[in-house]
């Protein structure tokens, strides 16, 4: 297992950047997650650190190497793609054992490496089995063991969930976790998958047209996002714009309508016009006779998720608020006039100017 230092590394295709000056640290054992859009960078990157495309400019080191310019080969990586890429002539055992007949691993090794991974990974009984004759579930975790076995110094994960159901992706995601905690690699996972990024990682790296937007933990970059764009791709975002005054009674949030909301006195933003965000289960919907402050408006539906229920409530901002609910005995009906509530603590102002982060703050991992 080793640590990757990835300095100013970026890959332009002609006229078009796909990856602009990414300078990141993960750590020895560490899960990072990439995250973003389609064209955001992110398969870019793992493509440069596993030496499938080379870089245009910039440094990869893994442990003490230099490996910028070595081939795939030789940089003791392990790949898991989204097809799971096995072959389907062989067996599970033959599958997971193949790396290491190319290395010419003894026999007696070999056989003891598969099979602590096939007890690791839980598929005893599915050795002699084709991959035709294997679930998506276990077709991934064959895939895994095939790119564990050898012993890899880094794992790398592209999207190798996106074809599962999603019962069988939660279920996976628990397993890969547990696998990853165990043996301690370092992995990196590339995803579009909002969820995923946050029950995995223990960093997420967020990619936008090429730059990073943020780096942080899950709940650093869900709670206090480092710009609109984060805050709307990381889960659902409500967002309030208007003009910060800090006063004798407090900072508040004057809006367009008039409405002055209180925030938190921690925060951090000057007086101004900006943008804060509230997350869809931070906010209450409650009866407009209630007598609390906050934002009035009329339920314009009211969608029952089984756990919880999810309004969408018309106010004078231009787009429906969206509250999350776990009161399922309180419901408001279609057309309800209901005012929303939340803690001050639970308004994030947004950075007044968006932009990316600078690399020094990138290097050492402060969002």
């Amino acid at each position: 297992m080793s640590a990757i230092t990835l300095s100013r590394l970026s890959k332009r295709y002609q006229e078009t950047v796909a990856l602009r000056d990414l300078s990141l640290r993960v750590e020895q054992g560490e899960f990072l997650t990439i995250l973003g859009p389609s064209g955001s960078g992110k398969t870019t990157a793992l493509a440069l650190i596993s030496g499938l495309t080379a870089p245009s400019a910039g440094t990869i080191r893994i442990g003490e190497r230099d490996v910028t310019r070595l081939a795939p080969a030789r940089r003791n990586i392990g790949l898991v793609f989204q097809s799971y890429a096995l072959f389907p002539h062989l067996s599970v055992h033959e599958n997971i054992a193949f790396p290491l007949v190319v290395r010419k691993v003894l026999d007696t090794e070999a056989k003891r490496r598969v099979h602590d991974l096939i007890e690791l990974l839980r598929l005893e009984g599915l050795e002699t089995r084709k991959p035709a004759q294997l679930s998506g579930g276990q077709q991934q975790r064959v895939a895994l063991a095939r790119a564990l076995v050898f012993r890899p110094d880094i794992l790398l994960l592209d999207e190798p969930m996106g074809a599962l159901d999603r019962k069988l992706r939660e279920e996976v995601q628990v397993e890969l976790r547990r696998l990853q905690r165990s043996l301690g690699t370092t992995t990196i996972l590339v995803t579009h998958d909002q969820e995923e990024a946050l029950a995995l990682s223990d960093r997420i790296l967020v990619l936008a047209d090429g730059s990073v937007q943020q780096v942080g933990t899950p709940k650093d970059v869900y709670q206090r996002p480092a710009s609109a764009f984060v805050a709307g791709f990381l889960g659902t975002a409500n967002f309030l714009e208007g003009v910060l005054s800090n006063g004798t009674g407090g900072k508040k949030l004057r809006l367009a309508n008039g409405n002055e909301l209180p925030l938190s006195p921690k925060t951090a933003c000057a007086s101004g016009t900006v943008k804060a965000v509230v997350r869809p289960e931070r906010a209450r919907v409650v009866a407009a006779s209630a007598g609390e402050t906050g934002l009035s408006g009329t339920v314009m539906d009211a969608i029952y998720l089984g756990q919880t229920v999810r309004y969408l409530v018309q106010t004078s901002l231009p787009q429906p608020f969206v509250v999350t609910s776990n009161d399922k005995e309180t419901q408001f009906a279609r057309g309800e006039k209901v005012m929303l509530a939340w803690a001050e603590s639970d308004v994030w102002v947004l950075p007044g100017q968006e932009s990316p982060l600078t690399t020094e703050r990138i290097e050492h991992g402060t969002s």
